[in-house]
């Protein structure tokens, strides 16, 4: 195979390895694309490129017209219209791959490069890791690649030539990206292009049903990440708030239903916080969804630029939009604090409201508590610590597979099974609360998580997602009360997690070396991390502090274009300047005639500075025959260009095609260490 490629013509030998950086670019998309898209561009490439192999014709346009026609139904079917970002990109991927399939003249390939640039682009829709930027950098110079090896016509030029030139290509342009970067306006929505709807990534939903968390502790992608100012607070106390579920139906948990209850009776916040609060910053992954975790609890608004943000009755912060970036914000929370109603109100008696015909036996064990004499007026506090010894005490297990529960979960739960993950045990001790006539409700989030002792950073993942209570207590308002301790206190003090099942790679590094495996983990997480608040959360408030720090008082988007335009016709007059210096200092026809002698010392064939192009040829037909001819032929036009005079062609243009001559010639190699057919 390899020697049938090294024999193989160039436009052949070229096609494959632009299909090649093709399937690289398209690689990373094809988690998000339908199968179809993925199998049907697979298989065009690879026949393009058995095509390429054989030499053999193109196909006609019948063909491409037939596959045309069904990729335009297959995506309608799919994605229901050909607009908006998936079917977009859907399609840029099928029209990339059919244009492989008509890939004869040079005009042919620059529509694949640009379709190809482009196509790489829309990976960043779905993801701007620095996985994918990374992988995506390597696709571009591929195909910066193929883009310089397409203006090389003569000879047969070696791959690793055109790829030397696409890297000093891309490091030069490297400054003028960042230029662009710090200083080009971020305006919505030019920059980012905003997510699809419900397409979050988030471990919780407005909803809670038994089985739900459970299928996400699993997941150890990271959901966010904690900077604490100074010393952080204890791991138990490291309870981020999302959604609060009130409602429940037997076997869905969901917020509030009472969306005509009476303005009056609905129960006010009543926040009240004591003590110094915690600052921190919070690295938020994109979720599609209005929530805003912090920390309980948190009495002033977050610090988020770009959003308006609002605090719900049962203290969940809320944005007036959702959230399809990743977002960084500044919090203040107070750990102790108090919230609700400290008397009686008829809003509380929606907490204690249960459907009816469901739980037989744990509204009988309810009963039961309450006629025992200890209990019958007992209050709420003495009622959760008669549930939380039960759970301590009955042989409750914390499992990540409890089985699939019926309709009555709460009487599963704590009478045949007697095992669950955090959502079991919080609503089966939420129903048990609320019939024995005691408010109660769920409460969603993340709790816990793991120090990277890399970066310090408190990272949370889906896994930590966990379900919660709160207890109304007369005097108190609503209390935090976590079941799981009670079954599992590992789940919440020590933080002993259920992990995720490892990979071959995982399991072979965790064996080989636990302290390895957990350091590589976080170190690659640390440079993660960096990448997304030094890149991802490049804000406009940074851009417009920026402009402050080197001297703007009062900054505008005005400024920040009037500092870009000077920066670039600067370094434009300082790059002519230096053309013109150079043009001045260097002849460049010595320069072309400089660089050919050095390569033909280089090959053993060592000539002096008085000696001429005519000389050198001659010496190179001397030396190697035919084999050198197009060498012998070259240093004659070299000649011809300086001493001949044609007034046909401009000297300029004639110097310029020479040049490109240059770049394709082909050089035997004069020794036996020196491998056939170097590039001159």
């Amino acid at each position: 195979m390899l020697a049938r490629l090294q024999t193989l013509p160039r436009d052949s030998r070229d096609t494959l390895f632009l299909l090649v950086v093709i399937a690289w670019v398209l690689l990373p998309q094809v988690s998000e694309l339908p199968w179809w898209c993925s199998a049907l561009a697979a298989g065009m490439l690879l026949w393009r490129g058995r095509l390429a192999f054989g030499n053999k014709p193109l196909p006609n346009k019948w063909w491409l017209l037939g596959l045309l026609a069904v990729s335009i139904a297959a995506t309608l079917a799919t994605h229901r219209t050909l607009l908006g970002r998936d079917a977009g990109v859907t399609l840029i991927v099928i029209l990339l791959a059919l244009k492989t399939l008509e890939l004869r003249a040079k005009r042919d390939a620059f529509v694949v490069f640009f379709l190809s640039f482009f196509t790489m682009l829309t990976n960043f829709f779905y993801s701007q890791s620095l996985l994918t930027a990374f992988s995506m950098l390597l696709g571009l110079l591929g195909l910066l690649t193929a883009l310089v090896n397409a203006h090389m016509p003569v000879g047969k030029p070696p791959l690793l030539q055109a790829a030397r030139t696409a890297g000093w290509m891309a490091l030069l342009g490297a400054p003028v990206m960042v230029l662009l970067f710090v200083l080009f306006p971020r305006l919505a929505p030019l920059w980012g292009v905003p997510s699809d709807a419900m397409t979050g990534r988030s471990g919780l939903s407005a909803t809670m049903q038994v089985g739900t968390i459970a299928s996400l502790a699993l997941d150890s992608s990271i959901a966010m990440r904690i900077a604490f100012e100074g010393q952080p607070p204890p791991q138990r106390e490291l309870y981020f708030r999302g959604p609060v579920l009130s409602a429940f139906d037997g076997r869905e948990w969901r917020p509030s239903s009472r969306s005509g209850f009476p303005l009056r009776y609905k129960l006010a916040d009543n926040l009240s916080v004591q003590g110094a609060p915690i600052t921190y910053q919070v690295t938020l992954e994109p979720t599609s969804r209005p929530w805003l975790f912090v920390m309980e609890a948190a009495a002033e608004s977050p610090s988020l630029p770009g959003y308006q943000t609002r605090m719900s009755n049962d203290l969940q912060w809320l944005t007036d939009r959702p959230i399809t970036d990743l977002v960084r914000y500044q919090v203040k929370s107070h750990p102790v604090f108090r919230h609700g109603p400290e008397r009686q109100e008829v809003g509380l008696q929606e907490f204690v409201e249960l459907p009816p015909g469901f739980n037989p036996r744990t509204l009988a064990l309810a009963a039961e508590i309450r006629r025992d004499p200890r209990y019958a007026q007992a209050g709420a506090a003495a009622l959760v610590q008669v549930v939380m010894d039960r759970l301590r005490t009955g042989g409750y297990t914390y499992t990540l597979e409890p089985g699939v529960y019926g309709t009555n979960t709460a009487d599963e739960f704590w009478f045949d099974r007697k095992e669950g993950f955090c959502e079991h045990i919080a609503s089966s001790f939420v129903v048990l609360m609320r019939a024995m006539d005691v408010p109660a409700r769920i409460v969603t989030g993340y709790q816990g998580g793991e120090l990277n002792t890399v970066d310090g950073f408190w990272v949370l993942r889906q896994s930590d997602a966990h379900a919660w209570a709160e207890v109304w207590q007369a005097g108190q308002g609503w209390v935090r009360v976590d079941p799981t301790s009670a079954v599992a206190p590992g789940r919440i003090g020590a933080f002993q997690r259920l992990a995720a099942p490892q990979g071959l790679v995982g399991q072979a590094l965790g064996t080989f070396s636990p302290t390895l495996s957990a350091q590589l983990r976080a170190t690659w997480e640390a440079v993660n991390n960096r990448w997304n608040q030094w890149i991802l959360t490049y804000t406009q408030g940074k851009q417009l502090q920026l402009l402050k720090d080197i001297g703007f008082e009062s900054p505008s988007w005005e400024d920040l274009a009037y500092v870009l335009i000077g920066i670039v016709v600067g370094v434009s007059l300082a790059g002519a300047a230096w053309t013109l210096w150079d043009r001045s200092q260097h002849d460049p026809w010595l320069r072309l005639l400089g660089r050919a002698r050095r390569q033909l010392a280089r090959a053993g064939l060592d000539s002096h500075a008085a000696t001429s192009p005519r000389q050198l040829a001659q010496q190179v037909l001397h030396r190697y025959g035919d084999e050198g001819r197009a060498l012998h032929d070259w240093l004659l036009q070299l000649e011809a260009q300086r001493y001949a005079g044609t007034p046909a062609v401009g000297t300029a243009t004639s110097l310029t095609r020479l040049k490109k001559q240059y770049a394709g010639l082909r050089f035997p190699a004069a020794t036996a260490g020196q491998a056939p057919g170097a590039i001159l």
